[in-house]
C-alpha cells in the first residue's frame, strides 16, 4: 500500500565536481542529508519519492549516472545531497579515484552535514564497500542511518524477514528502515528520522 502524504517539495540548486562549488555552510546555513550507496542501489528514486516529483533526480539502469554531488534544497533549513555511488561504473578508475576523493571531502568537512543515509540494495545486502564506508563514518563520527533499496524484489514475509536479519547483524541494535520506489514503503519513517536530527 503507498504511503501517501509525506512528500515535500525539492527544488534543485547546483551540481559540484569540486568542493569550491559547495553551497555555502555558514552559520545558520541549512542541515544537510546526505545519501550514500552503491551506483544503481535507488538512490535517485528514493529522492524522487521523498520529493513527490519523479524528475527530481534523474534515474537509470545504467550505474553511475550520478557522477557529481548534487544538492537540493528541501525547506529552509534543509539541503538534500545526493553524491555519486561508487563500487561498479563504466568510468576510468582515475574518475572513480576523484568521486571518492569529492565524496571524503564532503563527508569529513562539511560542518552542517547532521545525517547520511547510507543505501543497501535488498538483494545484495552488506558488500564490501558498504562496509568500509559504515566503518568511515563511524570513525569519523559522523551520524547515519540505514536504508534497504528495493524491498519489493522480495516476495514473501519470509524473504523479508530473513533478509533484514542478515544485514542487520553488521550493524547490531541500530534500526533499519526498508525502502521501496514502487509503493513508497519507508517514505514516512525516513521523514520521521529526518524530522528527529532537525529538532535535536
Amino acid at each position: 500500500m503507498a504511503v501517501m502524504g509525506t512528500a515535500r517539495p525539492a527544488t534543485f540548486i547546483t551540481s559540484a565536481a569540486d568542493p569550491a562549488q559547495f553551497p555555502p555552510a555558514q552559520e545558520n546555513a541549512p542541515l544537510e542529508v546526505a545519501f550514500l550507496g552503491r551506483s544503481n542501489v535507488g538512490k535517485s528514486s528514493l529522492l524522487n519519492r521523498l520529493a513527490g516529483k519523479s524528475g527530481l533526480a534523474f534515474t537509470s539502469s545504467r550505474p553511475g549516472c550520478t557522477q557529481l554531488i548534487n544538492f537540493f534544497a528541501v525547506e529552509d533549513d534543509l539541503r538534500f545531497v545526493d553524491l555519486p555511488g561508487y563500487g561498479y561504473a563504466r568510468v576510468s578508475l582515475e574518475e572513480r579515484a576523484q568521486w571518492k576523493k569529492l565524496i571524503e571531502n564532503y563527508l569529513r568537512t562539511r560542518p552542517n552535514l547532521a545525517l547520511s543515509f547510507l543505501l543497501l540494495d535488498a538483494r545484495r545486502g552488506w558488500m564490501d564497500m558498504d562496509l568500509e564506508l559504515k566503518d568511515w563514518l563511524e570513525f569519523h563520527n559522523r551520524r547515519y542511518q540505514v536504508i534497504v533499496t528495493k524491498t519489493d524484489k522480495w516476495k514473501s514475509n519470509n524473504q523479508f524477514n530473513a533478509g533484514m536479519a542478515a544485514i542487520e547483524k553488521q550493524v547490531p541494535g541500530r534500526q533499519l528502515i526498508p525502502f521501496s520506489a514502487i509503493d513508497g514503503r519507508g517514505v514516512r519513517e525516513i521523514w520521521q528520522t529526518i524530522s528527529k536530527i532537525k529538532n535535536k
